[in-house]
């Protein structure tokens, strides 16, 4: 059973309602037809509990599969997990690994949270996306359209990143590939090409570069040298060009678990469904008619249980692991992909709860750039109840600082305490605060989307008709990234497994598969007859490909 955290209501401030979507361009795409539910009784085994395994859950039960669902761990959530901790001064609270923005393009997940709260009430906007560099210079989305090719526009006449200088310095046929993103196509063109290769070749100023793309590729948790420049203008499409959502977003006004994933597990288990936390499955052996999954051991013992389908939606050291230990599970190409999988440098999430508190005027989220490994900056009191019920009785803040794309080789006390140092930089009254209390959370487990291999990804389907995979590792060709492409493929990986027995799926909203602005389209058409230094770039790339 999974821990249960209190809802702790009322807010200690009224929130600000999420809001719903407005883009009227986004794709709806239909539930494959088929009967309401199964008929007689289908078992299926979802094993990891993130945001994709909850999704295919969820999906599933509604059609009347008999689901467990096993995550190793405690508790549900996945990278957007939350756990219970007790401070220095008695408080009760809770940790997780991080600060999540809940972009309104994620209409997969806010379909899933639509389950238990039709209204998104446990979501709360922020008012604005700002971005600020050691330089000075200063951005933000509030003030930018969000229908494109307005929203683009107005972002480069309005962002002091790009001055009239900069912009003729640059390359426009290079920059073509963003204007009309087509999907997947954009990673047959751009896979073989680094992000920051890309940038380059086309010439985007410096401060244009850290305090708009590079936010983007690091919220990959990624070094932009390392990330496929595919990934990078698929980011751009989804926010910019391809969606009039906008990059605002929401954040849940209380932590993950009481906010999000008690109340899905107790809907998972109303739906009849068994949410297993603290439960390891160890291997999943085909069978003539199903998987047979063996879970548990140690003191309790393993437990071997029959299914007629299995979801595997699990990080990429966990997909290894347990694909290394299932010796008949899949065929040679597909277990050899897994293994090719790698995950992205490590990342350190430090939260401080402070003796005092930050400056009023200081906004709840800020992406920061040039202020050494410090790469954003939260105060949880601005939109959590849990903070915001803490600072107001003890006069403090509390504050979460992130470090992405750490190198493997650094020292991570030193990286602790230089981030802890920039953060008096960006907000000096901070330096004379004192810690009530401190957690420090270093992860390596998101996927490294590395240039040239979105072919080898893994997707989906398996070979193996009733095993499919989910999870934001996981190759679709439809425009999703992120928390959105882990839920997108858990309802996938549902109607896969649906559609083998007759029942209907679940429908699916995306942003467009191509670039919604019809004059940029042409302008991308007319001069991608003319050779550029992306053309160039993907040729070098392509090149150093075959070299190696």
């Amino acid at each position: 059973m999974p821990l249960r955290f209190p809802h702790p209501f009322p807010h200690p401030f009224p929130p600000r309602r999420a809001r719903l979507a407005r883009d009227r361009s986004a794709v709806h795409r239909p539930a494959p037809a088929g009967a309401p539910r199964v008929s007689g009784a289908v078992r299926a085994a979802v094993v990891g509990g993130g945001i994709a395994g909850l999704t295919a859950a969820t999906a599933l039960a509604e059609r009347g599969v008999a689901v467990d669902l096993m995550e190793r761990r405690d508790v549900l959530g996945g990278r957007v997990a939350g756990w219970p901790t007790r401070l220095a001064d008695g408080t009760p609270v809770t940790m997780s690994r991080g600060f999540h923005a809940f972009f309104r393009q994620y209409y997969n997940l806010r379909n899933l949270l639509r389950r238990i709260d039709p209204d998104l009430a446990m979501l709360t906007a922020l008012p604005d996306y700002p971005l600020r560099h050691s330089g000075g210079a200063r951005d933000g989305f509030a003030r930018v359209p969000r229908t494109p090719p307005w929203s683009v526009l107005g972002f480069t006449v309005l962002s002091p990143a790009f001055t009239p200088s900069g912009l003729a310095s640059m390359d426009p046929r290079a920059a073509l590939p963003l204007l009309d993103v087509r999907v997947p196509d954009v990673h047959e063109r751009l896979d073989g090409i680094g992000a920051a290769d890309f940038l380059d070749s086309a010439g985007f100023p410096e401060a244009a570069r850290h305090l708009a793309f590079e936010v983007f590729s690091r919220s990959f948790f990624a070094d932009p040298r390392e990330l496929s420049a595919a990934e990078l203008a698929l980011m751009f499409h989804i926010y910019f060009l391809g969606s009039a959502e906008g990059l605002l977003f929401d954040v849940p006004n209380e932590p993950f678990p009481a906010a999000l994933w008690d109340p899905l597990a107790r809907r998972l288990e109303r739906l009849g469904a068994a949410v297993r936390t603290g439960t390891a499955v160890r291997t999943v052996r085909p069978e003539r008619d199903g998987f047979t999954v063996v879970s548990g051991g140690g003191a309790g013992g393993e437990r071997a249980e029959h299914y007629d389908a299995v979801v595997l939606a699990l990080d990429g050291p966990g997909l290894r692991t347990l694909v290394e230990d299932s010796p008949g599970l899949g065929g040679p190409g597909w277990r050899a992909a897994v293994g090719r999988l790698r995950e992205a440098p490590p990342f350190l999430v430090s939260r401080y709860w402070l003796d005092r508190p930050v400056d009023a005027d200081r906004p709840g989220f800020l992406g920061t750039g040039g202020y050494g490994p410090l790469d954003n900056v939260s105060v949880l009191e601005r939109w959590e109840g849990e903070a915001a019920r803490w600072a107001a009785r003890t006069g403090g803040s509390v504050v979460e600082l992130h470090a992405y794309a750490v190198d493997p080789a650094a020292d991570r006390d030193a990286v602790r305490r230089r981030t802890l140092a920039e953060l008096a930089r960006v907000y000096p009254e901070t330096a004379g605060a004192s810690p009530v209390d401190e957690r420090h959370e270093w992860r390596r487990d998101c996927p490294l989307f590395a240039v040239g291999t979105w072919r080898d990804r893994p997707g989906v389907r398996t070979g193996h008709p009733r095993l499919v995979l989910a999870g934001d590792l996981v190759r679709t060709p439809l425009p999703v990234a992120l928390m959105e492409r882990a839920a997108t493929t858990g309802f996938q990986a549902a109607n896969a497994l649906l559609a083998l027995w007759g029942v209907r799926g679940h429908p699916l909203l995306t942003v467009p598969l191509r670039g919604r602005s019809a004059p940029l389209r042409l302008l991308a058409a007319a001069w991608g007859r003319l050779p550029s230094a992306a053309d160039a770039a993907a040729d070098r790339g392509a090149a150093g490909g075959r070299r190696r």
